[in-house]
């Protein structure tokens, strides 16, 4: 039975018929009861669900980077499904079975702060080393603005990042990697954020190995989108 809490003219909790009633938030919001479907199989469910379900994979690995990646795009959602979002629309494609993520096109930060210049990345001897040349003068770019690195292990489908690596007037940062990611394929990301934590930079794809292996089916069960 639903509650009605703020009056007749309110939001409420709880079943009432063929309608829930529930918040989040803040938000108040109602959603019908889903009515059965036969054929659950079809191809464009397939193919949405592997999507899904590829994305998924990867973001999870990557959490506290987005949310501070995707912090200006959180309203009425979670940092988290916007970046999910993002990938649904631009850098994912599926054949039914196995989604497939193009990692150049993947943003696990967006926003209007400016990118780096001359941005490169070179790994060896277990780190990964950043370069940039220090362009505090361009557009809203400031000397003190934080420098966030990724690199995504396409092989054991693991991330290991930064969100504090090195200032932009530094124009370097390093980044561990673990020693048994020698000679896997690797996905590596950079990005800004003000010190003040208003403004956001879209990230840069540095590196982008071929890998035969995708961020598939983990064998949990992620039907329902995570709001981290």
């Amino acid at each position: 039975m639903g509650k009605i809490s703020q009056g007749i003219l309110g939001g409420f909790s709880g079943k009432v018929g063929t309608v829930i009633g529930s918040s989040w938030k803040s938000i108040q919001y109602m959603r019908a009861i889903a009515t059965s479907v036969k054929d659950a199989q079809t191809e464009k469910q397939l193919l949405q669900r592997s999507k899904f379900q590829t994305s998924i994979n990867f973001l999870k690995t990557a959490t506290s980077f987005v949310r501070i990646g995707y912090r200006n795009y959180a309203y009425r959602q979670s940092e988290f499904n916007a970046a999910m979002s993002h990938m649904l629309r631009f850098a994912v494609t599926s054949d039914g079975e196995q989604g497939t993520i193009d990692f150049g096109k993947t943003l696990l930060s967006q926003g209007s702060l400016t990118t780096a210049t001359d941005a490169a990345v070179q790994t060896e001897a277990g780190k990964a080393t950043f370069t940039w040349t220090d362009n505090s003068d361009t557009g809203n770019a400031t000397a003190t603005d934080k420098v966030m690195v990724l690199a995504y292990n396409k092989d054991k489908q693991e991330t290991v990042y930064d969100t504090a690596a090195a200032t932009r007037a530094d124009g370097t940062a390093e980044l561990v990697l673990p020693a048994s990611w020698a000679d896997d394929a690797l996905a590596i990301y950079l990005a800004f954020y003000s010190e003040d934590g208003k403004r956001v930079s879209n990230s840069q794809c540095l590196k982008n190995d071929a890998a035969s292996t995708q961020p598939g089916d983990d064998g949990d069960d992620d039907s329902e989108l995570p709001l981290g």
